[in-house]
C-alpha cells in the first residue's frame, strides 16, 4: 500500500495548523484503504471492466468456488482469485466474502449479479450472429448427446465429414446435463425429452427418433433369473430414481420382483446386467445390440421417450453447423428399426467388438430427414 503524501515545499516549513491537519487525516485515509482495498490513494478513475472479468465473477458467484469457477472458465483456480481480486480493486468495491465454506456474494456483489448476467446475455447473442453468418466449413463443432451409447452412432458419420472437410474440429459431450444452447455451452445438443414433452420454445428441434425399452437379462443367467423366483438375484436393477422404478417395475410383466441397487448411469447398468447381478429395463438401441444379453419372454416394450436435436435459431445459417446438424440427424435416423426395438440379433452378434450396431436397411437410407 502506498499512501502518495506530497511533501513540504522546500521553500518555508509548514505550519503547526498544516502539520495538525495531516496527522488528523492520515487515519482516515487508511481507513478508506482498508475499506476499500485500493492498493494506492486517491484510487485511480476506475477503467473499464474487462468481459473476462466478468466471466470470472459470474462463474464464482454461481459456483461459489474459486476452483469450481475456474474448471467452468477453463483457467487455474490461482487466475479466477488474482482476477477477482484485481476486479475489486478496480472498482474499489468487495463483491465477495471470503469465508470458510467459500466465496459468498456482498449486498454489491448481489447488486452487479443481475447487470453481469444481462452483459453475458448480450455478448453471448453478438457471438450467435456472428457464427451464425460464417458460410466456411471450417471451425470447431460442439455436440452434447444424452449418453454414449449415442454419441457412438453419430461420431462414425462427424468423423466422414471431417475426413471430407479437413478444417472442422470435433468436440463432443456424452452428458445428461441440459446444456444452455443460447450461452453457446453447445452448438447442437441431442437430448432425450419424455413422450409428449415439448422443446424449448426458442429452439429449433428436430424429432429423431423414439426411445423404446424392453425387459432383459444377462442370456447366461436368463432363465435361472427367470424361473427362479427364491434365487437372490431375480430382481429388478434400479436407478437412482427408486420411485420411478418402482412405478415402472409395478406396470412390468414381473411386478413380484423386488428393486435392488442404484445405478446412476446407462452404463453402470448394463454393466450390472451383464454381470447377472439382476434383471433390467434397457433401452433397445443399447441392450439388442449387446451380445450378451437378451430379452425376457415377457419383454414388455414400451415406448418412453424420444431422442430430438436442437439448434439456436441464430446459428440455423453457419455452414459447418448445418452439416453436423445432417450427419447426425442422418446417423441416428438410419438406425431408427433399433431405437424402435426392431433389433436383428444375428446381425448384432457378428460384431461383438461394437458397441452399437445395426444394420441399415435400403428403406432407412431413403427417409433420412432434411434439416437445412
Amino acid at each position: 500500500m502506498v499512501l502518495r503524501i506530497p511533501p513540504p515545499a522546500p521553500a518555508s516549513r509548514p505550519s503547526r495548523r498544516c502539520e495538525s491537519a495531516w496527522a488528523w487525516s492520515l487515519p482516515l485515509v487508511a481507513s478508506a484503504v482498508r475499506r476499500t482495498g485500493a492498493t494506492r490513494w486517491p484510487p485511480r478513475y476506475p477503467r473499464r471492466v474487462d468481459w473476462n472479468d466478468v466471466r470470472f465473477f459470474l462463474a464464482l458467484a454461481r459456483s461459489g468456488s474459486v476452483r469450481a469457477a475456474g474448471a467452468v472458465a477453463g483457467v487455474s483456480h490461482s487466475t479466477v482469485a488474482r482476477r477477482i481480486e484485481a476486479l475489486e480493486v478496480r472498482l474499489s468495491t468487495r463483491l465477495f466474502d471470503r469465508t470458510r465454506d467459500g466465496y459468498a456474494l456482498t449486498d454489491a456483489g448481489r447488486d452487479t449479479l443481475p447487470q453481469a448476467e444481462r452483459i453475458e446475455r448480450e455478448m453471448a447473442a453478438l457471438e450467435r450472429v456472428l457464427v451464425g453468418q460464417d458460410d466456411r466449413l471450417a471451425g470447431r463443432v460442439r455436440v452434447t448427446c444424452c449418453d454414449e451409447f449415442v454419441s457412438a452412432m453419430m461420431i462414425g458419420e462427424l468423423a466422414r465429414l471431417c475426413e471430407q472437410h479437413a478444417d472442422l474440429e470435433l468436440a463432443i459431450t456424452a452428458d445428461s446435463r441440459a446444456f444452455d444452447l443460447s450461452k453457446r455451452e453447445a452448438d447442437l445438443a441431442v437430448r432425450t425429452l419424455g413422450v409428449g414433452a415439448t422443446p424449448p420454445e426458442h429452439l429449433i428441434a428436430k424429432k429423431l427418433v423414439p426411445v423404446v425399452i424392453a425387459n432383459y437379462a444377462a442370456h447366461a443367467h436368463a432363465e435361472r433369473l427367470v424361473n427362479n423366483r427364491d434365487d437372490p438375484a431375480s430382481r429388478w436393477l434400479a436407478v437412482d430414481d427408486r420411485r420411478f422404478a418402482t412405478q415402472m417395475i409395478a406396470a412390468s410383466s414381473y411386478p413380484d420382483r423386488p428393486a435392488w441397487g442404484a445405478f446412476s448411469s446407462l452404463g453402470l447398468l448394463l454393466q450390472a446386467t451383464q454381470l447377472g447381478l439382476g434383471l433390467a429395463m434397457l433401452p433397445c438401441y443399447v441392450a439388442d445390440a449387446t451380445p450378451s444379453l437378451t430379452r425376457l419372454p415377457c419383454p414388455d416394450l414400451r415406448h418412453v421417450a424420444d431422442l430430438w436435436l436442437l439448434c439456436h435459431p441464430d446459428l440455423r445459417s453457419n455452414a459447418r453447423l448445418r452439416a453436423a446438424r445432417e450427419a447426425v440427424a442422418g446417423a441416428l435416423f438410419r438406425q431408427a428399426s433399433l431405437f424402435r426395438g426392431e433389433y436383428d440379433r444375428d446381425s448384432c452378434r457378428e460384431h461383438p467388438d461394437a458397441l452399437v450396431r445395426h444394420t441399415v436397411t435400403k428403406a432407412d437410407r431413403g427417409n433420412s430427414p432434411d434439416l437445412s
